[in-house]
């Protein structure tokens, strides 16, 4: 395990000249930093920009679907999705979509260990706030009308058997399918929000549309709390891009400068699309358009220059605001959040420009088609590979891990009296909002 981290990290960070392994204090620094701001985007984050989306009878339970999946995630996480995702099989055809077993529970893995030159103990937190995110952002699609109790189960059951090997094909290190290819994905265009924003659209299909939806108008509760959940996001995000460099190096400070510099081109391009044609620029898409900039960004942002990331922001916007606005009601699903609008569709954008925008610099990318042999239609076509497979892997899983869910609590679907009355009062006999 620690051997293969090595080389993982090795060739992350193409910079760093790794001998051996050496705790470095600043990168420590700066990853248990990192660790810190992507659990603040979960919590607090995300569950802010939910919940302020909601209907006011909603507010509380979407707020305790995105906390319930973090704790939840991070607990599967350590116990047997770590292991699964950056464990070793001793199978070569296994090993090239899922780890092994032999880190259950953390087994193995000595709190001296170092994963290039921070701790081993520490990269574990890391990565187990992007367990947490991932399925937490699925949670979106589903307010309203989905058991609490199906959605705990969907959450433990997703994070083995959809996040674990999708981490590992594409992070997983020399023999993982994905990673042998030279797929690039920074921070997790595809690995987390592709994968959340697929899932979330799946399970809103499979427990069917909220009550008198599209006909009864659903709007959000409080737009306050959706943007100032947008700035916390924000303000994490700088943890899960910039901290996907792996130390306090040159690679993060171009990963903090590509994130802000896409971000921001997003939030104003949504801004002047909806002041175009609705001739009203509102803060809901200010907000919104800051999101898809972050997601768009997210699998590229170590590895492009300032006019890619401009390119990168003003894209992602332009087709998350499609995604919300004119795909869904062209095939009439109910994605409550818009989880497929905004992260799927920004996430699609970004792991697939990622191979076009991508710096032909040894420097900044990792194996692959363009560092090879300068190959950048390889890598596009490499980059396809990744989406379509993370995507049919989602899909199937998704499904799978739905029925499952289903069967053990008695149906996903809550009664339409609990329904009506609102999940807050009814579900946890809360009121969220006196509103």
């Amino acid at each position: 395990m620690k051997l293969k981290l090595f080389a993982l990290l090795a060739a992350l960070l193409p910079m760093a000249a790794f001998a051996e392994d050496k705790l470095d204090s600043g990168d420590t620094a700066w990853m248990m930093m990192s660790t810190a701001l992507v659990l603040l985007m979960t919590p607090a984050g995300l569950a802010l920009f939910y919940a302020g989306m909601s209907r006011s009878k909603n507010a509380l339970n979407t707020y305790a679907m995105v906390m319930g999946a973090f704790v939840l995630a991070f607990v599967v996480w350590v116990i047997a999705g770590y292991s699964l995702a950056f464990g070793t099989s001793e199978s070569a055809g296994i090993q090239s979509f899922i780890g092994g077993f032999g880190n259950v529970f953390l087994n193995g893995v000595d709190w001296k260990d170092l994963s290039g030159t921070y701790p081993t103990f520490v990269f574990i937190a890391f990565q187990g706030t992007f367990a947490a995110i991932t399925v937490a952002i699925a949670s979106g699609s589903v307010i309203g009308r989905m058991k609490f109790s199906t959605w705990m189960v969907i959450v433990a059951l997703w994070g083995l058997v959809v996040y674990a090997p999708i981490t590992h094909m594409v992070w997983g290190g020399e023999g993982a399918l994905l990673f042998d290819a030279g797929a690039l994905d920074f921070a997790g265009g595809t690995v987390v929000h592709m994968n959340g924003g697929l899932a979330g659209l799946v399970l809103a299909i499979l427990v069917g549309k909220r009550t008198g939806y599209p006909k009864i108008a659903m709007k959000p509760f409080s737009i306050i709390l959706t943007a100032a959940g947008a700035a916390l996001l924000w303000f994490g995000w700088y943890g899960f891009n910039a901290g996907s460099a792996f130390g306090a190096n040159a690679i993060a400070g171009v990963a903090l400068l590509t994130t802000t510099i896409a971000t921001a081109a997003a939030g104003l391009t949504w801004l002047i699309i909806e002041w175009v044609i609705y001739k009203k620029p509102t803060l809901l898409g200010i907000a919104s358009g800051i999101v898809a900039g972050l997601v768009a960004i997210t699998p590229a942002a170590g590895f492009v220059s300032v006019g890619g990331a401009f390119i990168i922001g003003i894209g992602g916007s332009i087709i998350g605001f499609f995604g919300v606005v004119y795909l869904k009601k062209m095939f009439k699903y109910d994605d409550s959040l818009d989880a497929f609008g905004i992260h799927f569709l920004a996430g699609l954008w970004g792991a697939l420009m990622t191979g076009v925008l991508a710096l032909n610099d040894k420097e900044l990318l990792w194996d692959g088609p363009l560092k090879e042999s300068g190959d950048r239609m390889g890598q596009f076509m490499v980059q396809v590979q990744s989406v379509v497979v993370v995507g049919l892997w989602t899909l199937v899983g998704t499904v799978v891990v739905y029925y499952v869910a289903s069967a053990l609590t008695g149906g996903a679907r809550v009664d339409t009296e609990t329904e009506e009355i609102g999940l807050d009062e009814s579900v946890h006999g809360e009121r969220g909002m006196n509103v």
